[in-house]
């Protein structure tokens, strides 16, 4: 099994291989969605449609040579690592268990709050901020924690009514409008992001800024391949995303304590490296409303809430874009977000981290293990300072 920072760079490489050929596959990813839109309104069951996934021994890199794989060297994540799906997707129960969340607690803004109509308490300001143990090794997040425990406000301040708010949202049809500063301004269909661009399997962890972290199997394709289509101008210098906002679908937008729609943003540099992912699905499978669908941003060395999901629009623009977070907090909320657990929140030490499924925490680590792939980056800055 890949590694985090060691994924195949094929379409139907080692954990993400089939029998059917690669129309075939998008075409069951269209269904799934297709599926969907019919339970909004007819309230069938959910369709699983995304083939089970096998090893196979052929395979086929971007570059062409059979067999070749690809690898970006990171701190090694083990298999072992990698969050069950079942314990992704219970994490409110494992994070009630370790006393990170009670009854009357909520957890951090970014992160998710329990009500509705009030914005998002922090964590206990009290947590265990202890010397962590040696970092044991990394294990798949369980993929129930994963599909259960969600932050997305946009339906929802409680992560765990997420999931059933989420249950009929609609993702096909869908696009995805590429504008500002490009030479080739194009409007993506989701058939076309699926069929056109090379989807891979990455392995990532992921660090929420609330100081607990998972290991996740993405699908997708990197925002690189998407950018060098639409061929940025030499005067762009930023990339700006936003999420949909469909009140129809998502009712807590008419929550008006936050300055909708949600958007993010990264430097270009950050955008065209090699670990930004436009993530397709988790686990093998399309990615389900709750995460995200049908196209959402993963950046493994920053904070969770970087990776923003539901992705309607990217601009390339030569101005740092306002973020929902920043906008909101910038004494806690920086715009790059990067892990460093040399830089704690105003509240909190983020010298250490609990994994979801461990009892034991673990120190956190710098770029959340991905500083090789990309510290050259932030040369010469103060990341006290650009947090």
């Amino acid at each position: 099994m890949e590694k985090p920072g060691e994924h195949t760079k094929t379409v139907f490489g080692p954990r993400f291989t089939s029998s059917i050929s690669k129309e075939e596959f998008v075409t069951l990813i269209l269904e799934k969605a297709h599926t969907q839109k019919q339970k909004s309104q007819s309230k069938a069951c959910w369709l699983k449609v995304i083939p089970k996934v096998r090893n196979t021994k052929s395979t086929q890199s971007k570059t062409g040579h059979k067999g070749k794989i690809m690898k970006i060297k990171s701190v090694p994540v083990k298999s072992s690592e990698i969050t069950p799906k079942e314990t992704y997707l219970s994490r409110r129960d494992f994070l009630k268990q370790m006393g990170i969340v009670t009854a009357g607690a909520a957890l951090l803004a970014a992160c998710g709050a329990p009500a509705d109509d009030m914005p998002a308490s922090p964590v206990d300001p009290n947590l265990p901020t202890a010397e962590a143990a040696p970092a044991p090794p990394d294990e798949l997040t369980d993929h129930e924690a994963v599909i259960n425990y969600n932050n997305y406000y946009e339906f929802t301040t409680d992560k765990e009514r997420v999931a059933t708010l989420a249950e009929d949202f609609i993702s096909s049809p869908w696009t995805v409008e590429v504008s500002g500063m490009v030479n080739n301004p194009k409007t993506y269909g989701v058939e076309d992001l699926l069929a056109n661009f090379t989807q891979e399997e990455r392995i990532y962890r992921m660090r929420c800024v609330e100081a607990w972290s998972m290991v996740i199997p993405w699908n997708g394709f990197t925002l690189a391949s998407l950018l060098k289509e639409v061929e940025p101008t030499s005067d762009a210098k930023y990339v700006r995303f936003e999420t949909l906002a469909d009140p129809d679908q998502m009712p807590g937008l008419k929550n008006g304590l936050y300055p909708w729609p949600y958007q993010e943003g990264l430097r270009l540099d950050e955008a065209y490296n090699d670990l930004t992912l436009l993530a397709t699905g988790l686990y093998g499978e399309a990615l389900p409303g709750q995460n995200g669908a049908p196209i959402r941003l993963v950046v493994p060395w920053k904070y969770g809430f970087k990776s923003i999901k539901s992705i309607v629009k990217i601009e390339l623009t030569d101005e740092q874009p306002a973020t929902m977070w920043e906008t909101i907090a910038p004494n806690e909320y920086g715009f790059y977000a990067n892990v460093n657990p040399g830089v704690d929140h105003p509240r909190w030490s983020q010298a250490s981290e609990r994994r979801i499924g461990e009892l034991k925490r673990r120190p956190t680590l710098m770029f959340n293990g991905y500083a090789e792939e990309v510290a050259h980056l932030y040369e010469g800055m103060d990341l006290t300072k650009s947090y």
